[in-house]
């Protein structure tokens, strides 16, 4: 694997104008698959970056020599569009890991209408033949997050911390709130952002002033900045709901986590393009997509609990119980 930073050279710009279209079913010509990923944060970050970057890897071992990775992390906005610039101008699909990328990923893409651009944590965005956007639905498994909080809780209050303020993470946001409510009615939910999912300093205070007000579990959509929050509930005592992957056992810290199959999508776009099935648009994934999208686990968890949690995904699953969009 190809793993660096990204070099500002502006050779990297290829000559993409005047390709035609391609047909995303078409079967791709012989030799290996050339996969370009943007990891906009760090790849051990412990929550959405090292989500994707394992997707990565669970990829590299089924497909050995099959596929061929660049790949470019730690990338601040303004450099964005170069860096998808140099993966398009490189390789025959691009990922990138991160709603964050959206926008710049729209632009590229017109520049390189043979390449397949697949968005990790997209949206409804605008409409390009060769664009996928696979929404993970964290509003969804955020709801049966709160609920697993609450039911967790031993102080009767619960707290999230978000990095951006944009609509997916304040609609986990107000989700999550939501599920602990569903499950114990008079619990105490304090609700902030950061606005920066990297910002440890600013994430450690919201949790801090959260446990202040009796809060004892904690969740987060935050990259980097989940530092500060361990680093709150380490020094108070409280516990973590952590995101994205199933780390039980790893770490006393956490108590529980949602799965929201980050690395299963960067999987799911590369095994689309091995097979000649990648299709543009918008897709969601979430519960309706199996445990590996979504799922939510209570580490130690027992029965009665798995039970109520499993009750709660089948109730929205079957629109008995109606959730905020991601």
């Amino acid at each position: 694997m190809l793993s660096r930073r990204l070099v500002l050279a502006g050779a990297a710009v290829a000559a993409a104008s005047g390709f035609g279209l391609t047909n995303p079913r078409v079967v791709r010509a012989a030799g290996p698959l050339k996969v370009g990923i943007l990891i906009p944060g760090s790849k051990s970050d412990k929550g959405w970056m090292e989500s994707g970057y394992d997707g990565l890897v669970a990829s590299e071992k089924k497909y050995g020599d099959k596929i061929k990775v660049q790949m470019i992390e730690n990338i601040n906005y303004a450099d964005m569009d170069q860096a998808l610039t140099n993966l398009a101008a490189n390789n025959e699909l691009v990922i990138g890991v991160g709603g964050q990328t959206q926008a710049s990923v729209y632009k590229i893409a017109k520049r390189f209408p043979k390449v397949k651009f697949s968005i990790v944590g997209g949206n409804e965005g605008e409409s390009l033949p060769n664009v996928a956007g696979y929404d993970v639905k964290q509003a969804e498994i955020a709801f049966v997050a709160g609920a697993a909080a609450a039911m967790l809780s031993k102080n009767g209050a619960v707290s999230y911390v978000g990095g951006l303020e944009i609509p997916s993470i304040v609609n986990a946001g107000k989700e999550f709130g939501n599920g602990a409510k569903y499950v114990n009615a008079n619990i105490k939910y304090f609700e902030n952002y950061t606005g920066d999912f990297d910002d440890v300093a600013k994430s450690k205070e919201a949790t801090l002033a959260a446990i202040a007000q009796g809060a004892d579990i904690h969740y987060h959509i935050l990259n980097l900045g989940l530092r500060g929050m361990e680093q709150a509930a380490k020094e108070k005592a409280t516990h973590i709901i952590g995101s994205y992957t199933d780390r039980c056992g790893t770490d006393p810290l956490y108590v529980a986590y949602s799965i929201t199959g980050v690395g299963f999508q960067v999987q799911y776009a590369i095994d689309q393009v091995v097979s000649g099935e990648w299709k543009p648009g918008y897709k969601e994934f979430g519960l309706k997509m199996g445990p590996q999208a979504s799922d939510m686990v209570i580490c130690g968890g027992t029965p009665e609990q798995k039970a109520k949690l499993d009750a709660i995904k089948k109730d929205i699953l079957d629109g008995k119980i109606k959730v905020l969009k991601g």
